[in-house]
């Protein structure tokens, strides 16, 4: 079974956010349909049927909920009907009161058939603190749906007075990385990110 390297999928997201055109004028919103729009984007060059605001059932909500984002294998060699994985749930949440309801849309009970191999759940929060208590419940819900996960977690650094973008990368046998950026504005007020080892 074939896996992404999610960490590459960080570092394309760190060195390609100048792109998505976010200005210091842009809304929350605008910065979650441009980030939605990026990896959708990436998903249909990698060949994946890729949808927005996909459904799939949550048994313990006794409903469907809607991912933000979803990449779909289609394969016709393998099924006529049916798609062969879901390769890829993604999440992306501005409001801090929501991480948690943001780790369980990513790991929710459901279909067999919807369980992903890939998660990735990009959202703000409240503080550098706040990672560790969502690091330990996503190592707690993925002992069941064992995904490969990248967590990004966006949050003010008291250090720096800058946004840091921490990556944290989680295997399903519980194995972790992480990785860490800065966001910065450049000369004409836009939006960029940077290595945190490339901070001058």
């Amino acid at each position: 079974m074939n896996h992404f390297n999610l960490m590459q999928f960080f570092e394309g997201y760190v060195r390609n956010y100048r792109r998505l055109n976010l200005s210091v004028n842009h809304n929350v919103s605008m910065f979650t349909n441009r980030e939605i729009d990026y990896f959708a984007s990436l998903g249909e060059m990698l060949g994946y049927e890729v949808f927005i605001e996909d459904r799939k059932m949550d048994y313990a909500m006794g409903r469907s909920r809607p991912m933000d984002l979803s990449w779909w294998k289609w394969d016709k060699r393998v099924s006529e009907v049916e798609y062969v994985s879901l390769d890829l749930h993604l999440e992306r949440e501005s409001q801090w009161g929501k991480d948690v309801e943001t780790i369980e849309k990513l790991f929710s009970e459901t279909d067999e058939g919807c369980l992903p191999k890939h998660v990735i759940g990009i959202q703000y929060i409240e503080s550098q603190e706040r990672m560790e208590f969502l690091n330990k419940l996503v190592v707690e819900k993925n002992r069941l749906q064992q995904s490969h996960v990248l967590m990004v977690y966006r949050y003010e650094d008291p250090g720096t007075g800058m946004q840091k973008v921490s990556a944290c990368w989680f295997t399903p046998d519980g194995k972790r990385e992480e990785r860490h950026a800065f966001c910065k504005v450049d000369e004409s007020g836009y939006w960029f990110m940077c290595f945190e080892e490339e901070i001058n």
